[in-house]
């Protein structure tokens, strides 16, 4: 079956013979970085405007959503900062028409809403149905409610686009912390992402996850903290250290370039080599 103009603009392995470089770059995208007001999704809206991009910031609260959007503009990149819940359907859909608005198109969404799973550890054969829905709220739903409308805006445009979700090593590695909403909630972010990967390539979308390991943010320093649990972690942790957020933006910006046109469907592990060690 022939390409679509989309699938051929997206999955173009040509490279740049002046500048070769360029195609890490995310010059003329646009990028909304859903739950840009955290510790990883600021630091992706900073990471993508340094490289480009113009970046809608989302937050469910408007002092986040603004610092974020202050620092990605502070990198000389056109930023905006937009306060909605994404696990509304009226507010995600909300966004993306204020993003096309603003900008006439979105080519890149990066699903950094999710986490919790320092607050809510439990036994499994105790673990309260109220904690496993938040956990799946914040992690699986965010995820689908922010990605469909932006998608379809991509599909509009015809000239393909990135999605990029934030799993997780627990999507594929029990710990024994009281973890079971969590890694099944990640298991289930990766699954999505193989699944849109299959089903979007006809419109030369491409889907991706990052899957970390600790990254040292304020959602897990409750654990952390505690000084028998992060030695635990360091240890199994063959680099011997836990991730920092800066660790997660070259790889997000490769995912979501023009170099890393021909890949899709794939989890890409940013642990200090722990999966290698399982």
């Amino acid at each position: 079956m022939p390409a679509t103009d989309a699938q051929a603009g997206a999955l173009t392995d040509e490279v740049p013979a002046d500048d070769p470089l360029s195609r890490f770059r995310l010059d003329g995208k646009v990028a909304l970085i859903a739950g840009g007001g955290g510790a990883i999704g600021s630091a992706m809206g900073a990471a993508f405007a340094g490289v480009g991009a113009t970046v809608v910031v989302v937050d469910r609260t408007p002092e986040r959503a603004a610092a974020s959007a202050d620092r990605a503009c502070a990198l000389g990149g056109i930023c905006k900062g937009v306060v909605a819940d994404l696990t509304l359907e009226d507010d995600a859909e909300r966004i993306v028409a204020e993003a096309l608005d603003a900008y006439g198109r979105l080519d890149i969404v990066v699903n950094a809403v999710g986490g919790g799973a320092g607050k809510v550890l439990y036994d499994a054969e105790v673990y309260p149905r109220d904690a496993w829905d938040w956990i799946f709220e914040l992690n699986v739903r965010s995820t689908l409610v922010a990605t469909q409308p932006a998608v379809r805006a991509m599909i509009a445009g015809g000239r393909g686009g990135r999605v990029l979700n934030i799993s997780s090593v627990r999507a594929s590695l029990g710990i024994n912390a009281g973890y079971s909403a969590y890694v099944a909630a990640k298991g289930a972010v990766s699954s999505l992402t193989r699944q849109w990967a299959t089903e979007w390539a006809k419109h030369g979308i491409t889907v991706n996850a990052i899957a970390p390991t600790f990254v040292d943010t304020p959602q897990v320093a409750m654990l952390l903290d505690d000084p028998n649990f992060k030695t635990g972690v360091v240890n199994r942790i063959p680099l011997r250290r836990v991730g920092t957020t800066d660790a997660l933006t070259g790889a997000a910006i490769f995912l979501c370039s023009d170099a890393a046109s021909f890949i899709t469907g794939q989890i890409l592990g940013i642990d200090g080599g722990l999966t290698a060690t399982q």
